[in-house]
């Protein structure tokens, strides 16, 4: 039985951002996991019939595992899909496993990216495909699911088990679908506890390494010799790749730019790079999304740790329209806060989500931003930004997808004894 106490804060039941009544319960729904202990959504997209899939992190008696569920429009589980209306597994018999982004392939399968890890501390990239029943695509990798492993462990990375859900660390799970079916993914090497690197690689369509990517299927991304950490990529229409994160400790946002042949592109910004504190702070992108010439970056700063936007042209330069081409940072509450996803709607409005920051002050944060990046004054009651508040304490929103009729569909999850996976529908005229 839910003990679910939903309200939402400052924000009136019919506005632009209340949530939708018509949606689950109280426009809530908790995603379940047969057989599980605890699970945390960790993204939602929408398939062509406008069903929700939800990639999770799962506990089991056995460990984490990966998890992927599907939700009818209403917001009630699709039994037909999986067992019970999700898939819980791991990519290797075994072991340990996350799930991180889902796509909706043309076709109608349905491809995870996530996280094997290899042991208590180390990680590996890894892929499952699926068909539109939930059932492993025997033709990709290994009987449906792939580990990408680099030579000379290259793809290794750092397992975050220390890090509290919701803050940002080094277990990134990020990939984009090619229109010819091959797969741009990211990672993070560890080489050791001060000394890491971002890669990104492209995969084959059956889940081999694309050897003419760059000659070797793989781009080490590291800017100045400096610590490097990816959180996202971005698929431009042009071809070309946008990956971005954080750089150096002190953080610093990062942006590079690749070729579709994996050359770095050294038009875009300074040789391809794109370093920038927040005011002075450390700065964190989580996001980015393109919408005409336009690059929208999501993220947060720290010290304290804030909500972030920063808006630039696709060359890499500040937009000077927007804000006086400087990063612009959003203080909600106490404890900090942050983006930790965006959409572009069909307007060129941008949706994001995130939480705020420490306990139960940590509620789910939702945003509406116009085109020239500053919050838009007819969401949330003049506001541009609600709060959520769930449950009893730790609400994090970590994902969204802006359905056909323009209403937002926010994953996150919940702690209330455990961590639920949460799927929440916002009204959005």
């Amino acid at each position: 039985m839910s003990t679910l106490n939903t309200y939402a804060l400052p924000t009136a039941w019919n506005n632009p951002g209340s949530l939708d009544s018509a949606f689950a319960i109280g426009g809530v729904a908790q995603v379940y996991f047969a057989g599980s202990l605890s699970s945390l959504t960790q993204h939602v997209t929408l398939d062509a019939q406008g069903r929700i899939l939800v990639a999770a992190k799962v506990g089991t008696a056995n460990g984490s595992r990966f998890g992927l569920a599907r939700l009818l429009a209403d917001g009630s589980a699709d039994l037909s899909f999986g067992h019970q209306g999700s898939v819980i597994g791991s990519f290797v018999k075994g072991f340990e496993a996350r799930a991180g982004k889902v796509q909706v392939l043309p076709d109608g399968r349905i491809m995870l990216a996530g996280l094997h890890y290899e042991n208590t501390h180390r990680t590996l990239p890894a892929l499952a495909l699926f068909d539109a029943n939930g059932q492993p695509d025997q033709r990709f990798g290994a009987d449906g699911f792939q580990v990408v492993r680099l030579p000379g462990d290259l793809s290794m990375g750092t397992r975050d088990s220390w890090l509290p859900p919701g803050v940002p660390g080094v277990e990134a799970c990020d990939f984009a679908v090619q229109a010819d079916g091959r797969i741009l993914l990211i990672a993070n090497h560890h080489f050791s506890l001060a000394d890491h690197a971002g890669m990104l690689i492209r995969l084959e369509p059956d889940g081999g390494l694309d050897q003419s990517f760059n000659g070797r299927g793989f781009v080490m991304v590291r800017h100045l010799l400096l610590n490097t950490w990816l959180s996202t990529l971005l698929l431009k229409q042009d071809g070309r790749i946008v990956v971005a994160g954080s750089i150096d400790f002190p953080q610093q946002g990062l942006l590079a730019v690749y070729r579709p042949d994996g050359s770095l592109d050294e038009r875009f910004a300074v040789d391809g790079f794109m370093a920038f504190k927040a005011q002075g702070n450390s700065a964190q992108v989580n996001q980015i999304i393109e919408s005409e010439d336009r690059l929208y970056c999501f993220g947060s700063s720290r010290d304290p740790i804030r909500c972030l936007t920063f808006v630039l042209h696709t060359n890499g330069r500040p937009d000077l329209h927007c804000h006086h081409g400087l990063p612009q940072v959003l203080d909600i509450g106490p404890s900090g806060c942050q983006w930790n996803a965006a959409q572009l709607m069909s307007d060129g409005r941008i949706i994001a989500v995130g939480a705020t920051i420490g306990g139960v002050e940590a509620d789910f944060m939702v945003a509406r931003y116009q085109r020239n990046g500053s919050l838009d004054p007819e969401f949330g009651e003049g506001h541009g930004w609600l709060r959520t508040r769930l449950g009893r304490s730790l609400d994090t929103a970590n994902s969204l997808a802006v359905q056909a009729d323009g209403a937002i569909v926010v994953g996150g999850y919940s702690l209330d004894g455990n961590y639920r996976a949460l799927v929440a529908r916002y009204l959005n005229q």
